[in-house]
């Protein structure tokens, strides 16, 4: 139970005291749906907290080992010097280990290739800055060392690095670009999943129309850009306005007409400033093939 004195206390800073964790691991566990309230998902860490109320956070087992290395993870390369690496992750490929996925992570194959990025970061996501989802494909960048860690979190904690995505949605938009401005948070229905929500974090998805097509059902092709990079952004987002990613079953996407076998999301570009040497750093990763195949097959 909550006690007394964290009366009118945030949510996030209660889990970190009661369970002896920092803030960091404390938001981490806040986003992966591990912490209720009077037995209801918490879907945002600003929430405040009353004396009596029950709350139960499920830690993950903290004797777990570090990721292993494991060189049967296949990935691509689209920049590394001695600090930073830009990766191009195929779909499916989960970015870290978590609970469901101890292993078989792109973390794993990053351990084979650069061992020295085990001691980077945090143990259990080594050299690891943000994330790209599942189903998700395309660039993200990767720490080496532990100045280059601290140097791009702190860019992403400032929204500077350009993130730009391709995404295929359902329908065709009112208008040619637009801002989707929009608070995020943890589903109270569906843990694993995020939504729109009064109180949530702040979350400003920019997006263009590049293509539209009728055959075999209405659809277009946007550029999405990221000013926030919230849990599940871009799909959230998309879906709130009524034109959720095609391929998306999470967010009301999975149609039949079009099927990907996943959501039509690519990161394909990404520019920020070199952690050390402080140049620009940019990244572009083509659509892969898979996706391609459904967009030869629009009209």
């Amino acid at each position: 139970m909550v006690p007394e004195g964290l009366s009118g206390e945030r949510v996030d800073r209660t889990v970190a005291m009661l369970a002896d964790v920092s803030r960091s691991v404390a938001s981490r566990l806040i986003e992966q749906g591990a912490v209720t309230l009077n037995e209801k998902v918490v879907a945002s860490g600003s929430a405040r907290v009353s004396p009596g109320e029950t709350i139960v956070i499920d830690l993950p087992d903290l004797t777990d080992p570090s990721p292993r290395a494991d060189d049967t993870i296949e990935f691509g390369v689209i920049h590394e010097d001695e600090h930073v690496v830009v990766v191009d992750k195929p779909a499916w490929l989960v970015v870290h280990p978590g609970a469901g996925n101890p292993d078989s992570t792109l973390v794993n194959g990053i351990l084979a290739r650069y061992p020295e990025i085990a001691s980077v970061g945090e143990s259990h996501r080594p050299g690891i800055v943000h994330r790209l989802d599942r189903g998700t494909s395309g660039l993200l960048v990767v720490a080496r060392t532990a100045g280059a860690h601290a140097g791009l979190v702190e860019q992403m904690s400032l929204h500077e690095p350009e993130r730009i995505y391709t995404a295929l949605v359902w329908g065709n938009l009112d208008t040619p670009e637009g801002v989707i401005d929009a608070p995020i948070g943890r589903s109270t229905r569906h843990p694993t999943r995020m939504t729109v929500v009064q109180g949530g974090r702040p979350a400003i998805t920019r997006y263009s129309v590049d293509q539209t097509f009728d055959e075999p059902l209405p659809t277009t092709l946007l550029t999405c850009q990221l000013e926030t990079g919230r849990t599940h952004q871009i799909r959230v987002h998309l879906s709130a306005i009524g034109h959720p990613v095609v391929g998306d079953r999470d967010y009301g996407g999975g149609r039949p007409g079009i099927d990907p076998g996943r959501p039509f999301l690519h990161a394909r570009s990404l520019t920020f400033r070199h952690p050390i040497g402080g140049e620009t750093v940019e990244a572009q990763s083509p659509l892969p093939d898979d996706l391609t195949e459904v967009l030869n097959s629009l009209s």
